[in-house]
């Protein structure tokens, strides 16, 4: 059974489908979930889901990124994961680090990569006209929002979308698509996921 530490900035809605998806015959389960910040609403979530739970404050190692990384070591490798995944994890990562756990590391990104690396994807989607958004989960490597590509969801831009309105209808497909990456890694199984959201308005 592979061990997953889950990173997270933010409220956790990722974190929250990958947990539940660890069921079952899953070959997987959670064994720590991890922030930058102590106040992050994902924290309180993984407690109630009976998950462990560390943080280490980002802003005390200012300028440091080597010594925030070494006190974010320190709970990880306490739990010892087999697999992290970043999941609304909002600091860059030093290569040294991304070595240390390298091909080991996944992330989800809102966008279709290669396209629209780094932030603002929905508002750069929509000033573009592209047609269609979506996410990514990838492998990471040293460079941003790259490394081999573990899946990928679509949905259609629709007429009057907003950077607000695309990014809600891109989450629901990332709760379906991390999970699907997820069980399919934790087995030794590379190949890409693939998802079409059912992109239509009830009524």
């Amino acid at each position: 059974m592979k061990r997953v530490a889950i990173l997270l900035s933010g409220g956790g809605s990722n974190m929250v489908a990958l947990v539940r998806s660890m069921a079952g015959d899953h070959p997987a389960r959670p064994c720590l979930v991890l922030s930058n910040d102590p106040g992050a609403g994902g924290l309180d979530r993984a407690r109630d889901m009976g998950i462990a739970t560390a943080a280490v404050p980002h802003r005390p190692f200012a300028g440091d990124r080597a010594g925030f990384e070494s006190a974010l070591s320190r709970p990880l490798e306490a739990a010892a994961p087999d697999i992290l995944c970043l999941a609304g994890f909002m600091r860059i990562l030093t290569p040294a680090f991304i070595e240390r756990w390298r091909g080991r590391i996944l992330n989800i990104h809102p966008s279709l990569l290669p396209a629209y690396r780094g932030l603002d994807t929905h508002a750069r989607a929509l000033a573009d006209g592209a047609a269609e958004a979506g996410c990514t989960v990838h492998e990471v490597t040293a460079a941003l929002d790259d490394g081999p590509i573990l899946g990928q969801a679509r949905v259609s831009v629709r007429p009057g979308d907003t950077a607000a309105t695309l990014a809600a209808r891109v989450l629901v497909q990332e709760h379906r698509l991390y999970p699907a990456v997820l069980r399919r890694f934790a087995a030794c199984d590379r190949r890409p996921v693939w998802l079409d959201a059912t992109d239509h308005v009830a009524g």
